[in-house]
């Protein structure tokens, strides 16, 4: 089986709340993702999909998912799809970092993995555990009444983990985790993510005003170093998120005990064959994960989902839902919410069928 074509879809993601806003100001009301097609001799097409969460969040846009496909598709017509480290190895020589452009083509062929092997990608990836994953939501910023208020309503929908943006003003931070704590229940997961926004004496001070309440601190700081500093300086769990961007910071933040959870987004390390690698690694080392990407829609929710079911229950603190998120649907198939829970498909691949009608003229085209 040899790789023909490569080509990718534009496609805008309106989000069903309006706009999505964390720490910094920043906001996004719809989502520009790339839907990721890799064509086979076999007749055997995959996809995968790549949405950065805008431009200001990683060192990753929309528009240079699509460029760097058109640099890096030329080199890849005549591979088996099937091999993805001699995939990604391709990849990698051709062009150097940019691990996000290189995540839609990797999680494609994985599809095409599934579909050539006859089963889910999950089964690939490892087997499935569990009968379904569990959801957090993420709550945008606003005043803490309101972002209290979404807690309740979403928990009223099933969800038991909720990813509190913060990283603003620490005093109303303060305000907004101490509000949404009181409207949980003994057992939900309360995540304050701050998302890199706050200086390290923010944090420590939020992290002390907050400490009679059961809640975990996400990236609450831009470097590791000064995450490593307000960890040291805090009992509550903490979580890496932003400065995990490969294996080396992977090991070198469980050497120095930094987190007790860690967030790996499949297409910030490059796609499911790294995410794979990561998950693997962190599993030897009973590191507690959420599994989850940057955003997307239907095609990249599967993919999330692939992964998480396939990663053992006890290390798998959670994951997310995306497509739940944007009005509009990419793809049949994908998972769907219920009550706080998804699983992986059953069909073989990813489980989905893009809708044409939707994706419109391919804006990449390489054969």
């Amino acid at each position: 089986m040899k790789i023909t074509r490569i080509f990718a879809h534009r496609v805008e993601l309106p989000l069903r709340e309006g706009n999505y806003k964390w720490s910094g100001g920043k906001s996004v009301t719809v989502f520009d993702s790339t839907i990721v097609g890799v064509e086979t001799d076999a007749g055997v097409v995959g996809y995968g999909e790549v949405c950065p969460l805008g431009a200001a969040y990683l060192p990753a846009y929309a528009e240079g998912v699509r460029s760097g496909l058109r640099e890096l598709a030329p080199h890849l017509i005549g591979l088996d799809p099937r091999g993805v480290a001699a995939v990604n190895h391709r990849m990698d020589a051709a062009l150097k970092g940019h691990p996000y452009a290189k995540s839609g083509v990797d999680v494609a062929c994985w599809d095409i993995i599934g579909k050539d092997w006859g089963v889910p990608v999950c089964v690939a990836l490892g087997g499935r555990f569990g009968e379904r994953v569990r959801l957090y939501r993420a709550i945008s910023q606003e005043a803490p009444d309101a972002m209290a208020a979404k807690v309740a309503g979403y928990r009223a929908e099933g969800y038991t983990r909720f990813q509190l943006k913060v990283g603003g003003d620490p005093d109303t931070d303060i305000e907004r985790i101490r509000a949404v704590r009181a409207v949980l229940r003994p057992g939900d997961r309360l995540v304050a993510d701050a998302n890199t926004g706050w200086t390290q004496h923010e944090a420590v001070r939020v992290a002390r005003a907050v400490r009679d309440l059961d809640v975990y601190i996400e990236q609450p700081c831009l470097t590791y170093e000064e995450c490593l500093s307000v960890r040291r300086r805090t009992d509550h769990p903490f979580v890496l998120d932003e400065n995990i961007d490969g294996l080396d910071t992977l090991l070198r933040a469980r050497a120095d005990l930094a987190m007790d959870v860690v967030n790996l987004k499949i297409s910030k390390l490059g796609g499911l064959t790294k995410a794979k690698q990561a998950r693997d690694l962190c599993v030897s080392m009973g590191i507690a994960m959420t599994l989850e990407d940057t955003w997307g829609g239907d095609v990249a929710t599967a993919a999330i989902a692939h992964l998480a079911h396939s990663t053992p229950e006890d290390l798998r603190f959670t994951s997310t839902d995306f497509n739940s998120y944007v009005t509009v649907s990419t793809a049949t198939g994908a998972p769907q919410r219920v009550d706080g829970f998804m699983a992986a498909g059953s069909a073989p691949g990813l489980g989905i069928t893009v809708r044409p009608e939707v994706l419109g003229r391919p804006v990449v085209d390489v054969s």
